[in-house]
């Protein structure tokens, strides 16, 4: 069965497998933040990450939320695809020397997470709505609506100053 704990039968399946994934991921940033907020220097981003980090924690809660109103314990299953972002992220901050090539460095790999978890959210939504869950739907649509704001605010930041400075 490879990656999967137990065999994936149906969309319902599909949907708590997806969950778990998310859950997984979340927890992960969660714990890689701190370490970006710790290496970013533009004030501005030291700020956004540092918000984020709550949303972030506010996210877990509301999968745990999801999870609840579904019948399923939280419970994550290990996202090998966000474990290579961070992974990735780590290698690139190590060897970055510049502080300005940093921050650019950072938005970066901020907002390989973000488009990671804006396609989970988005499947997890479409999901939920096919299978009738129209309630954890309108949960995850208000995490999805953060990731959205959040990958915005990345990219404005990158294109008005920080990657300027990185040049």
């Amino acid at each position: 069965m490879g990656l999967f704990s137990k065999s994936i039968k149906t969309l319902d399946d599909l949907f708590v497998h997806t969950l778990q994934d998310i859950y997984y991921a979340e927890q992960q940033i969660a714990k890689n933040l701190p370490t970006m907020v710790q290496k970013a220097t533009d004030p501005q981003l030291k700020q956004g990450l540092q918000k984020h980090l709550t949303e972030t924690q506010n996210q877990i809660r509301r999968l745990e939320q999801v999870f609840q109103m579904h019948g399923q314990p939280a419970k994550g299953t290990t996202c090998a695809a966000m474990d290579g972002i961070l992974d990735e992220a780590s290698d690139i901050l190590g060897v970055a020397n510049d502080n300005d090539v940093k921050d650019a460095a950072i938005i970066s790999a901020a907002q390989a997470v973000e488009h990671y978890e804006i396609t989970r959210y988005g499947t997890l939504i479409a999901f939920a709505r096919e299978l009738g869950r129209q309630d954890c739907a309108a949960v995850l649509q208000q995490t999805l609506d953060e990731e959205y704001a959040t990958d915005k605010r990345l990219t404005e930041l990158a294109e008005s100053r920080v990657n300027r400075k990185a040049a």
